[in-house]
């Protein structure tokens, strides 16, 4: 039978809240070890790992806000699992290649802009490397998270 354009059963509803439950745990786990390591050794000095400092519009704390724009990513992740494959050095290098990339620089570019920060952060190489590391991690956590939800099984399966 031939396969359609729209979402198939392994891009489900489940799927995709299989995503974004895994990304949500990699934000708060693996970007944040991240995070906490580069602020050990004064990369990151002004990031504070697990912040749990209120911010608007609801109050929430950051570490959860964060968790829940990871979660976000997780359904692209979930979208795009297929070709992650696909890159040099296969799946896991792809995990961590999209995780480092593209949050990346919508950060740097659209988030950091809107919220009145300068274009790229000001690209102060301390910021691009603290961004690529923890991002690549959350990568990398997405897929291992996914993994253990979903029993190991393949996106198309």
């Amino acid at each position: 039978m031939a396969r359609s354009a729209s979402l198939t059963v392994s891009t489900s509803a489940t799927r995709l809240l299989l995503g974004f439950v895994a990304a949500f745990l990699a934000t708060l786990t693996f970007h944040q070890i991240g995070i906490w390591g580069l602020h050990a050794v004064g990369l990151a000095p002004q990031a504070i790992p697990w912040n749990i400092t209120p911010i608007p519009p609801f109050g929430v704390p950051q570490v959860i806000s964060l968790a829940f724009w990871g979660g976000v990513w997780g359904i692209l992740f979930v979208l795009i699992e297929r070709f992650l494959a696909r890159s040099p050095g296969g799946y896991w290098v792809g995990a961590i290649l999209f995780g480092a990339i593209f949050p990346t620089l919508v950060l740097m570019f659209v988030v950091f802009p809107l919220k009145g920060r300068p274009l790229g952060g000001g690209f102060a190489w301390q910021l691009i490397v603290t961004l690529l590391v923890a991002h690549g991690l959350w990568g990398l956590g997405t897929a291992v998270f996914l993994g253990v939800l979903s029993g190991w099984r393949s996106p198309s399966a």
